[in-house]
């Protein structure tokens, strides 16, 4: 009875889930072997798997016929000794049920489990491969629901519902072949009794459905809000505004929505299993009667009666089961093809066949009439992943017109101009976070379309002006950039950054965790963290976008000591935003929409009397007493 009852509960729960549109749903050609190409290394599992369902059915069949024998021999009066080997026998299919059972489990779990690894990994190793645009398009619920639900939807195609599709046919055909053998005409009636269970299943399975979808939808509502809530953001956000009681408020009502939906679904439950239990046994009162009144006559065995009351509890739940087959089927295909529509997704940039390692001593770097236009979202992205119906595959506008200058080893550039004049394009396409759309650039004389993307990136330090730290220690925030590094060298970079007597007072020294995205930090202790890491790298060119702008005066000192460091004999492009850093540079670029229209020293361009002249004069204008390093405002 208790394993009917769990077999009853878990068709429910299937129903609820189930989603009838998915079997309108047209999957790619070469979906089928692609998922088996999945489960393939598990091939040997899943057919002990399967041939252990199978025996499990047939003892489940087999103990209601021994079970009629033994009450024929009872009836007859026949052998002990023969009612003692069948219960016996019925035992040993009992021990060899159970163990039968825990077979199952393990090689599910360890078919489940490894294509869930298979796939999660999969899907993780490929997401990071994407390009920028991807990240900056993607909801990230949404991107994490593909490594987690349905990822999970994809494994169950093969520890339930080919388990149960397998089992269940088996079971029926069994059982239906049996019963029809003993007594074809006490079967067909009792098959008629179906519908009455049937159509009410239904019913209740649509309402499941609809309700369990809004618990899902709910419960995902709930958790964007505290993902969104719960950071140091937007905590301070929500207390600054004073919108405590009506987030509450917002949330209370959803909660309590979850709550009434799971009173209900409690309820649908208890009814679904009080509605298969009532047939099940009416079914077998009818059998018993029908049954009896056969047996009176002659016509059957007292034994057969019992066998066939017995397998008719055996026969409602494969057959309601079997019903819903396709949905079942077409829910994990769907699940499926969710994970391949990432997998299908190429990386924008990838390493060429022919890569080759970027020379050891390459410090130049050069653009060579360079022109980009960031990617549409067609090309980088999923409508399913952004939450539209249709991605726009329009060609973007070009940002970059021909842009062409040279550093030489050890120069500084210093890239300067308004907002949007391309200067964080140009500081993204060296480290190759997007490949150009016409020119070159080269590093070492190497252009970097034909290197390998990990030799590009180990030559290359960047420091961006939002200086992102991973919610852990100093320590393992630093070694990011070293994995191997040592404390006496963790010390020196932090010293060489500025910032090692503050790391030295905190309790746990380099074990001090900096919160998340590192908000336990100050921004000018984050931008000489960064710079610590950027100095345990060891680069020989370095792409830097000062934040200074956001620092008072005391941490601004700090990071450009710290910044000298870093920059003292490397190849460096600097997004400048200080005067003091375009004094420094050997070469200032002045950008305008895309376009490269100065360059040269900053005495050289104020002579000019151009766009950086105009920027000068703008910031400076003002004040009869200019402080020597102050900001250029230069966006």
């Amino acid at each position: 009875m208790s394993m009917d009852h769990i077999n009853t509960m878990r068709t429910m729960r299937s129903m609820g889930r189930r989603d009838p549109s998915v079997v309108d749903k047209q999957l790619p050609p070469g979906t089928w072997r692609r998922v088996f190409s999945f489960a393939n290394p598990y091939r040997f599992e899943l057919t002990i798997f399967l041939l252990l369902v199978i025996g499990d059915a047939l003892i489940g069949v087999a103990t209601p016929v021994l079970a009629g024998r033994v009450i024929n021999q009872i009836t007859k009066h026949g052998s002990d000794s023969v009612v003692i080997k069948i219960a016996l026998v019925i035992a040993g299919l009992a021990v060899l049920d159970a163990g039968l059972s825990f077979a199952q489990r393990w090689y599910s779990a360890r078919i489940g489990e490894g294509l869930i690894y298979d796939m999660r990994t999969s899907v993780f190793d490929h997401v990071q491969r994407m390009p920028l645009a991807f990240f900056t398009r993607t909801q990230t619920g949404a991107l994490v629901s593909r490594l987690n639900n349905d990822v999970l939807g994809a494994q169950q195609a093969f520890t339930s519902t080919l388990s149960g599709l397998v089992s269940n046919a088996v079971s029926l055909l069994l059982t239906a072949g049996v019963m029809f053998s003993l007594s074809w005409q006490i079967t067909a009636i009792s098959l008629v009794m179906l519908p009455i269970f049937v159509i009410p299943a239904r019913r209740i399975g649509a309402k499941l459905q609809a309700i369990t979808r809004e618990s899902y939808n709910l419960n995902a509502s709930m958790n964007a809000t505290m993902t969104e809530r719960f950071n140091v953001a937007g905590a301070m956000l929500v207390k600054l505004f004073g919108r405590h009681e009506i987030e509450d408020e917002s949330f209370r009502a959803r909660a309590a929505r979850v709550r009434d939906i799971g009173v209900t679904s409690a309820m649908y439950g208890r009814a679904f299993f009080v509605s298969l239990t009532l047939v099940a046994s009416l079914a077998q009162a009818l059998v018993y009667g029908l049954g009896g009144w056969f047996a009176i006559r002659g016509e059957l065995s007292a034994g057969t009666v019992v066998t066939l009351a017995l397998l008719l509890s055996r026969l409602y739940g494969p057959l309601t089961a079997l019903s819903n087959a396709r949905v079942d089927v077409m829910s994990a295909l769907v699940s499926f093809d969710r994970v391949f529509e990432v997998l299908d997704l190429p990386p924008m940039v990838a390493d060429a066949p022919d890569a080759v390692e970027l020379n050891p001593d390459a410090r130049t770097v050069e653009f060579a009439d360079v022109r980009f236009a960031y990617p549409s979202a067609a090309e980088v992205s999923l409508a399913s992943l952004e939450d539209v119906a249709v991605l726009d595959s329009g060609a973007t506008q070009e940002v970059l017109h021909g842009v062409s200058f040279r550093a030489e080893p050890g120069e500084m550039i210093a890239l300067v101009g308004p907002s949007g004049a391309g200067k964080t394009t140009i500081s993204q396409l060296l480290p190759r976070m997007y490949d150009v759309t016409g020119g070159r650039i080269l590093v070492g004389g190497q252009d970097v379309r034909s290197v390998t993307q990990q030799s590009l990136r180990d030559r290359i330090g960047v420091v961006s002006q939002e200086a992102h730290m991973f919610h852990d220690s100093i320590r393992a925030n630093l070694t990011y950039a070293a994995p191997e590094a040592t404390d006496d060298q963790l010390w020196r970079a932090v010293d060489a950054a500025q910032i090692g007597d503050l790391v030295r007072s905190l309790p746990d020294g380099l074990d001090t965790v900096v919160g998340d995205r590192g908000y336990r930090l100050s921004g000018g202790e984050k931008a000489r963290l960064a710079i610590a890491r950027l100095l345990l790298k060891e680069p020989e060119i370095v792409v830097l976008d000062e934040a200074t702008a956001h620092l008072d005066s005391e941490s601004e000192a700090a990071v450009q000591a710290a910044l000298s460091r870093a920059l003292a004999g490397r190849t460096s492009l600097v997004i400048a935003h200080r005067l003091s850093t375009i004094l420094s540079a050997d070469t200032v670029i002045v950008l305008e929409a895309g376009r490269v229209v100065e360059s040269g020293t900053h005495a050289d361009l104020l002579a000019k009397g151009g766009l950086y002249a105009e920027l000068y004069r703008t910031q400076f204008s003002a004040s009869a007493d200019p402080e020597p390093d102050a900001q250029l405002a230069t966006g």
